[in-house]
């Protein structure tokens, strides 16, 4: 049987679906989930409200598309609101530098060079702050892990799908917090 509930089995000690996430992110990234949330909970959920109100005047439900739709949305913005709201209250805004800025720590700007001489920069960030096209990667991702507390001109060894990658750290440097 076919089924959106229907998923193969997962060892739970193994998925990493279940491995518990850092709850660290930067004021930015705060402020950013913050302004999200207000947004949802000033201006998106009165909207569909009262589109539901209106649908909803119309007749019968049953075969109103206009109110299935908006009802619907409006529950997925509201689930989405008490997720927001339960996350910004487990959050830890990390707003200061740390003492030794000479290795990589939270918030660090990275470059890395690997075997072919080729450069990656990444940016170590919280979990809900990751970023593909920015290069921001979450502080629990395997190639974060592998680098913090690394210096300039450590290796850097991280396992990967295709085999184990090296790299070396070439800089190491962390953004004003006032000024991002």
């Amino acid at each position: 049987m076919q089924g959106r509930n229907m998923t193969r089995w997962r060892d739970p000690k193994k998925d990493p679906r279940q491995e518990k996430k850092s709850n660290l992110i930067t004021p930015q990234g705060f402020d950013r989930l913050q302004g999200i949330h207000d947004h949802l909970s000033r201006v998106k959920r009165p909207q569909l409200s009262a589109k539901v109100g209106e649908a909803a005047a119309l007749g019968d439900r049953s075969e109103n598309a206009d109110y299935t739709y908006n009802k619907k949305e409006l529950n997925r913005v509201i689930a989405r609101i008490r997720y927001l709201r339960k996350r910004l209250d487990e959050l830890q805004v990390v707003d200061r530098l740390p003492a030794d800025t000479g290795k990589v720590y939270f918030g660090a700007n990275v470059t890395l060079e690997d075997d072919n001489g080729e450069e990656l920069s990444v940016r170590l960030v919280g979990h809900d702050e990751t970023d593909t096209g920015k290069h921001w990667i979450s502080i629990d991702a395997p190639l974060a892990r592998a680098l913090l507390g690394k210096a300039l001109d450590d290796d850097v060894v991280v396992a990967a799908p295709g085999g184990e990658t090296h790299y070396v750290v070439t800089d190491i440097h962390y953004t004003n917090h006032d000024h991002q």
